[in-house]
């Protein structure tokens, strides 16, 4: 029970280049960020190589709730009190754009069905009812939806905001997907091939893309970047519709949705173990997983028949923001991490973004809002 239901897909075949010796870029880590900064990397010339200590995909980026949301971690209010409104602008519209590239080359594993962010009570309502007026004060779509217009099984929520560009991913055909195509560009990809130092590497650049994974990797950065437990369960088909898209609440604690094959997918929780939760251990925990079974049974109206349970690793930063760039005070070597639970979209778009800076664009303001620096 321990298997993600996502990484039950058979992988793609994909080509298998070799670069012996020394290379332009060796990437640790080969989920959304690794293969998306490779496919940028290859496509521009660069010789790449990706190593994993697992297969593509099969750390966090196999293990998530499969949600593909815009913006970032922080409720987008905050975010303009705490960024600036130009810079919560500015990442809110750098997300769109990552998710639509990422819809172009997603095929069948990602739907832009949007999503629901949910009150759980009164608090969170006038919660989100400044996070969406903020939103419509800056242009961004999103629609109010107040309690008595919510869906019939939804009656103990306050409302929602209704995010209509958001989408539902099966995270690890889409990753898979992007090392298909970095492979063909001529990315060599290691698998099984765990690295402990990355002084050891033969590159000319390094950029480390393991997010909440191989923590101790970059001990400059190892107070800046904590890993944090995910726990996701995943029920047997319904016999109906109940959910047409991701759903979240209790500041995205909850997360759910319901698959085309009516499987329900629900993950989080970990605020009943809060502490339990910040660490790099891979396990399910009972108080969770009881936690999880109990909501899926409220949000089904019956007793849940739980076909998966996994364990996943995040990276969580202190301002909910990456950290990506050059790794102070380290000649060549780099890091896109830290997404703090929004890894789908926020990881594909910071490996562009490393790869991007690696080949000399540094325009985009992204790079100086998550400059490594600031926890430096």
């Amino acid at each position: 029970m321990g298997n993600p239901y996502w990484l039950e897909d058979e992988a793609p075949r994909r080509a298998h280049p070799r670069h012996d010796g020394r290379v332009d870029v060796a990437i640790v880590g080969a989920g959304v960020t690794g293969c998306s900064a490779a496919l940028r990397l290859a496509e521009a010339g660069l010789s790449v190589r990706v190593h994993d200590q697992r297969g593509v995909a099969e750390g966090a980026s196999g293990r998530n709730g499969g949600f593909a949301l815009r913006g970032g971690a922080t409720r987008y209010d905050i975010a303009r009190e705490t960024y600036g409104a130009d810079r919560a602008l500015g990442l809110w519209q750098w997300t769109e754009r990552a998710l639509d590239r990422m819809e172009s080359l997603a095929g069948d594993s990602l739907a832009r069905v949007g999503s629901l962010r949910l009150a759980a009570d009164e608090e969170e309502r006038e919660h989100i009812r400044l996070e969406f007026e903020a939103m419509r004060e800056d242009g961004i779509a999103a629609e109010w939806i107040d309690a008595a217009e919510l869906a019939p099984h939804l009656v103990n929520f306050h409302g929602a905001i209704e995010h209509p560009g958001d989408g539902s991913i099966q995270p690890a055909r889409f990753v898979r997907g992007l090392a298909v195509r970095a492979a063909a560009a001529g990315a060599d990809f290691r698998e099984h091939d765990r690295v402990d130092d990355v002084t050891a590497l033969d590159a000319t650049h390094v950029i480390v893309a393991t997010d909440g994974y191989g923590h101790g990797l970059v001990p400059e950065l190892a107070d800046a970047i904590w890993p944090t437990r995910g726990q996701v369960i995943v029920s047997e088909p319904l016999d109906r519709v109940l959910y047409d898209r991701p759903h979240y609440a209790r500041q995205g604690f909850d997360y759910w949705q319901q698959l085309p094959n009516r499987r329900i997918v629900l993950g989080g929780f970990r605020d009943v173990s809060i502490m339990d939760e910040l660490t790099d251990v891979e396990e399910m925990t009972p108080v969770i997983q009881a936690s999880l079974e109990r909501f899926m049974g409220d949000l089904i109206g019956e007793d849940p028949r739980i076909s998966h349970r996994w364990a996943g690793i995040f990276g969580l930063t202190q301002d909910m923001l990456p950290l990506v760039g050059r790794v102070p005070g380290r000649d060549g070597l780099w890091v896109a991490a830290g997404y703090s639970g929004h890894g789908n979209v926020l990881g594909f778009a910071c490996g562009e973004l490393v790869a991007d800076a690696i080949l000399g664009d540094t325009s985009s303001p992204q790079l100086e809002l998550f400059d490594p620096v600031r926890f430096a």
